[in-house]
């Protein structure tokens, strides 16, 4: 009999979490107080970033204390380079000028060009560049600016309260803009030879322009995938309440495909491109003057993927069982790093030149969902 007892209050305890379970509205398929487990809705999601611009770092193949020829160069252009802050570099620069205007006695002129005066490159001599190994581009950068979308939330409730949605929005091409201007900040030391040796060396020192990235409405574009996950808690009860806030809680990934940089800025790219080869081909006169190498740079934008942890707050308005309207505001710490290469098949990679783009964008929702 004692036995026959145990077995059935052994047999019932067992069963009461199964049976727990299986009436549960927390863990069973059942509805338990009435309310729908899944939920879609679509509207519109309206981006708004609000992060700032973040300096470009670049780097390039030119090292620090890199010696290179300079060949035949415009006379002006070693003029605008000299860097007269150094000692004796005003008096320099002024017997150049002289020697430059004796020519018939001190013959340093190759060639006439256009009404410009180019130096014999057996004159320029040689050159030691500082200064384009790495630098900050302060006052530079790219911001993403607002898009407008069609946005798809879909839910499951695990509770009545408790849900986890998936968020995602047709992917928008987003416009980005440049912040700034760019420039490769030379210096260095220019050897003159045979009777310009009697000058001897001229310190240099020349911001030379790479490109205004304000001067275009458009830096570059690119298509934006950016789908969230969040956890959510909604205030109320179904059957009772028609408009239920919620609140909610997750992470979102972004990806970015279909970069495309504006022409005006990728042509202003390769030029740059042109100048360090024909520096790393003993041209660095032609570098100064800003003239095409015997190369072929290419530019390559990329954009790195990221994620980002992401807060919501937002209501719903049922009306009927099925049918409601929901709104909702969103922000998530989401910025994603930018790099430009520029690219020789010969001398490889030229320039690299990488930014963060600091997106941290609030996003704004409003559509129409079904519940079943």
């Amino acid at each position: 009999m004692n036995k026959t007892l145990m077995c059935i209050a052994t047999s019932s305890l067992m069963s009461l979490p199964a049976l727990s379970h299986a009436d549960s509205p927390y863990f069973s398929l059942k509805d338990g107080d009435g309310f729908k487990r899944f939920s879609v809705s679509v509207g519109a999601l309206y981006v708004k970033p609000t992060g700032k611009a973040q300096p470009f770092q670049i780097n390039t193949s030119v090292a620090e204390g890199e010696k290179t020829k300079v060949g035949d160069v415009k006379v002006d252009s070693v003029m605008d380079a000299i860097d007269e802050s150094q000692p004796n570099a005003t008096l320099k620069k002024g017997l150049l000028k002289t020697a430059v205007a004796l020519d018939s006695i001190t013959n340093l002129i190759s060639y006439t060009e256009n009404g410009d005066k180019y130096l014999k490159g057996s004159v320029a001599g040689n050159a030691t560049i500082n200064g384009l190994s790495s630098w900050e581009a302060e006052g530079t950068g790219l911001e993403a600016d607002d898009v407008a979308t069609l946005g798809i939330m879909s839910n499951y409730f695990f509770t009545d309260n408790i849900s986890f949605e998936v968020k995602a929005g047709l992917p928008p091409k987003v416009d980005i803009k440049g912040k700034g201007q760019i420039y490769a900040p030379l210096t260095g030391t220019a050897t003159p030879q045979g009777i310009g040796s009697i000058i001897g060396d001229l310190p240099l020192k020349k911001d030379i322009a790479i490109t205004d990235l304000n001067a275009h409405d458009t830096a570059a574009t690119a298509r934006a995938w950016t789908p969230a996950f969040e956890f959510q808690y909604h205030f109320g009860k179904t059957g009772v309440n028609k408009f239920r806030p919620y609140v909610g809680v997750g992470l979102m990934y972004a990806y970015f495909n279909e970069l495309e940089i504006n022409k005006g800025i990728e042509s202003d790219l390769i030029n740059a491109g042109h100048m360090l080869i024909n520096m790393k081909e003993n041209k660095a006169g032609a570098a100064l003057d800003g003239k095409p190498s015997s190369g072929n740079p290419k530019v390559m934008l990329e954009a790195d993927d990221a994620f980002a942890p992401v807060v919501t707050a937002g209501f719903t308005y049922d009306f009927n069982d099925c049918w409601f309207a929901v709104g909702s505001i969103s922000y998530t710490q989401l910025s994603a790093d930018a790099t430009i290469n520029i690219s020789d098949e010969k001398h490889g990679k030229l320039i690299n030149a990488k930014t963060e783009i600091e997106i941290n964008p609030i996003l704004a929702y409003a559509g129409i969902g079904m519940r079943f």
